[in-house]
């Protein structure tokens, strides 16, 4: 791809996320460079704001699968990741995949959730595969996380780690 054509996708798909969501073109041109450079999001503001919306929007306009994940005290990395479960007809492990096996994951309220669990996401994030049970499951590509978390509200929340941010 050239220079234009670039320039003529992401007109595009400011285009479209336009139809939906009003005033977000700065966040749109953040998510865009995210997409080109095969980086992640942090997306901090308070309710309400359209973060999710957004992140749906974008995920539509270019034909990405989409998942999301509502990040709580007590969600386990296995729920993020997905797990092996034992199926007693053919007496035999299977993977059932989590929420991660997608091209454009909302991470919603990342900070709500322990530091075990942001681990869990970060490795996905960083090296685009996932270990479950010592098996090593490699995710797309196209694989972004758009996280968001509520600058205003901090109780009941978790740091995160300078990696993720």
């Amino acid at each position: 791809m050239n220079v234009n054509d670039i320039k003529a996708l992401a007109d595009r798909i400011r285009g479209e996320v336009r139809k939906a969501v009003v005033g977000q073109d700065t966040t749109v041109d953040i998510l865009l460079t995210a997409l080109f450079s095969s980086g992640h999001v942090l997306l901090e503001g308070p309710p309400g704001t359209a973060k999710t919306l957004l992140a749906q929007c974008f995920a539509r306009s270019i034909s990405l699968g989409f998942g999301r994940i509502q990040f709580t005290p007590d969600l386990m990395p296995g729920d993020v990741l997905g797990t092996n479960l034992f199926n007693f007809q053919t007496n035999e492990f299977s993977l059932t995949k989590g929420p991660i096996f997608t091209d454009l994951l909302l991470a919603d309220e990342i900070n709500r959730t322990p530091p075990k669990t942001q681990a869990a996401l970060l490795e996905a994030m960083q090296e685009r595969k996932v270990t479950i049970d010592g098996d090593t499951y490699s995710l797309n590509d196209r694989f972004t996380v758009i996280a968001t978390q509520n600058p205003i509200e901090q109780q009941g929340t978790y740091p995160l780690p300078e990696a993720q941010l």
